[in-house]
């Protein structure tokens, strides 16, 4: 009979420890995914740092273009609101969606931006203009790069989440499945703003 109970006292010890083994993994891969969030907002706030720069420089040339500038500045404070909401729940499906869609109104405000300025040569020539293009330019490369780098860190937990026996675990102590962050803009939008300020 003793053997019987050391037995069922091993497998007991097995399970739990494997049930703990699971809890942490499962804690490791929220916060490796949180972590790439956290990366992707300070590209984000970078971005939008970025942008009232831009609006100040491009309107001292644009006096006729007060509607653009005024679509870029709350397509900016939509997009500052929505990464906001984004940092304080990581992965959480709405706010994710929310973000992804603030920032496509901002790339396309952007767009539209670049493109009226095309008609202004001195706004073209001018150096803070140059410069400023090329850092957000640089900051979209850097955003596609963490959201990449996020949007593995995520498969990666929703695998380890929903894979037996980990199911089980993430069950029990409410793991959610994370949201990946998705482009929601068209190919066209997708793409950095290009424009030749030569």
């Amino acid at each position: 009979m003793s053997i019987v109970v050391w037995v069922f006292l091993g497998v007991v010890a097995v399970v739990v420890v494997a049930a703990i083994a699971t809890f942490n993994r499962l804690v490791g891969l929220r916060n490796r995914f949180r972590n790439a969030f956290a990366q992707i907002d300070v590209q984000l706030k970078r971005r939008h740092d970025l942008i009232p720069n831009l609006v100040e420089t491009a309107k001292a040339y644009m006096a006729h273009e007060r509607q653009t500038l005024e679509s870029v500045v709350a397509a900016r404070q939509t997009a500052v609101g929505a990464a906001a909401r984004a940092a304080a729940q990581p992965g959480q499906p709405e706010a994710m969606r929310g973000l992804a869609a603030a920032e496509a109104g901002l790339t396309g405000a952007l767009g539209r931006l670049f493109a009226v300025a095309e008609a202004y040569p001195e706004l073209k020539a001018n150096q803070t203009m140059l410069a400023l293009h090329e850092e957000l330019a640089s900051t979209e490369n850097r955003v596609a790069f963490a959201r990449q780098a996020y949007n593995d860190a995520v498969m990666e937990y929703n695998t380890g989440r929903e894979s037996f026996p980990a199911n089980l675990v993430a069950g029990a102590w409410s793991f959610q499945a994370a949201e990946l962050l998705q482009a929601t803009e068209s190919a066209d939008e997708r793409r950095a703003p290009r424009v030749s300020f030569s």
